[in-house]
């Protein structure tokens, strides 16, 4: 992929629609005015949130990944001249966390030994080792170190181009408590590199999100970021539990929205993709 082609891609998805942070304008000097006021008078009634602590899910074992986690944790393996983990880290800090709550499980001395003296954020390990509690159960364990806030959610193996803002800061000024129990980071799956899926949601105009149903096709697939309220997990299974099971109970509740994602996200699942993601990566900071 050339340089101008990662170019495009963002600029297709900063021109696109699809979310509640519409850009469109009016002809009409009336409209464009009334328009302004009525978006000026909905940001004073959002309850932006700014997380201070963050969850990175970094304990799975990275099975479609081999070779190259035969002997490494996945969040260890390097893209663009650093481990995906420090990719993640660097976007919390620079996005105003202060405490990033790492859990580990498959070789778990690499991950704990690489984070020891990392301070923005520093990192506090969730140790799970001895048992397998999957991507729910592992939010659960680590809720006495996160707090009663909300918090970011973030996959420890994704990666993404911003585009003009962070989009960690962006998931930040839209989460509204009033309204949502979760907001995910979705990706225009047209402009995605690496990922051929069917997608995950569709997403309505004020960004609430409709799960994909069998064989359909939706356009937005979750990009591995997020901000929940730790509300959610109130009587959450204990044990092994896939994190999709708060993701469906809040799209039940109807407070489960979503914000399109300002850049390229990158699905870095495969070792194949791993050579995708770091050539647009490398290109489109060059």
């Amino acid at each position: 992929m050339r340089l101008n082609e990662s170019r495009a891609r963002i600029a297709a998805n900063a021109n696109s629609k699809g979310n509640f942070e519409s850009n469109s304008k009016s002809s009409n000097p009336k409209s464009s005015e009334s328009t302004r006021l009525r978006k000026t008078n909905l940001r004073k009634q959002t309850m932006s949130v700014k997380p201070t602590k963050a969850m990175v899910l970094a304990a799975g074992f990275g099975l479609r990944m081999r070779p190259l986690t035969d002997k490494m944790p996945k969040p260890m393996v390097p893209v663009a001249g650093q481990p995906l983990l420090d990719h993640v880290l660097d976007k919390l800090g620079q996005a105003g966390v202060s405490e990033a709550v790492v859990n580990v499980h498959y070789l778990p001395d690499q991950i704990i030994d690489h984070v020891a003296s990392r301070q923005h954020p520093r990192v506090t390990i969730s140790d799970e080792r001895n048992q397998v509690l999957g991507t729910g159960g592992g939010v659960v364990k680590a809720l006495p170190l996160l707090g009663n806030a909300p918090f970011f959610h973030v996959n420890s193996d994704t990666l993404w181009i911003d585009g003009v803002r962070s989009n960690l800061a962006r998931l930040a000024e839209n989460f509204d408590p009033a309204r949502m129990d979760i907001l995910l980071l979705m990706a225009p799956t047209a402009t995605s590199i690496g990922y051929s899926g069917r997608g995950d949601y569709g997403m309505l105009p004020d960004g609430a999100l409709r799960k994909r149903k069998e064989k359909e096709v939706v356009p937005f697939v979750y990009a591995g970021a997020a901000i929940l309220s730790p509300s959610i997990f109130a009587d959450a299974p204990q044990g092994e539990f896939s994190l999709t099971k708060m993701f469906d109970r809040a799209n039940e509740q109807e407070r489960l929205f979503g914000l399109r994602l300002d850049g390229v996200w990158m699905h870095v699942g495969t070792p194949d993709a791993v050579h995708a993601a770091e050539e647009a990566f490398l290109e489109s900071v060059a």
